[in-house]
């Protein structure tokens, strides 16, 4: 199937508002949709005219820790910026560490979590 691509990813979040200001800060996203979602829970859609993250949650705040361990099933989110030095400035501003810098074939890299432990790549192929 030519042309096809990714339109959106939904993670699980504690704090939709939250999350969403984040990807707002550091990538200037934009929420496309909020509301109530399946099994009572509520989502907020954010991203571009594209693509999006669902950021959901069902049980806010009381999400156990265990949902959001790294690689159950999902290893991370990988987002390609223009910049990489501002994006790791925005993700400081944000109180985020980023970690595990490579710059190798075929772009620069790092990494961070999320509040939630999410773990997102950051690569610039410029």
């Amino acid at each position: 199937m030519p042309g096809a691509f990714i339109e959106h990813v939904n993670l699980t979040v504690r704090d939709p508002e939250r999350s969403a200001k984040l990807m707002h800060d550091l990538f200037g996203w934009h929420v496309r949709w909020r509301g109530p979602a399946i099994n009572g829970g509520r989502s907020i859609h954010v991203g571009d005219d594209r693509f999006y993250l669902a950021l959901y949650t069902h049980d806010g705040a009381d999400t156990p820790d265990d949902a959001f361990q790294k690689g159950r099933p999902l290893n991370h989110v990988g987002i390609v910026v223009d910049d990489l030095d501002d994006a790791e400035r925005r993700v400081e501003a944000a109180g985020i560490e980023p970690f595990n810098h490579g710059d190798y074939e075929p772009g620069r890299r790092f990494y961070f979590f999320d509040f939630d432990g999410t773990e997102f790549e950051l690569v610039s192929y410029a």
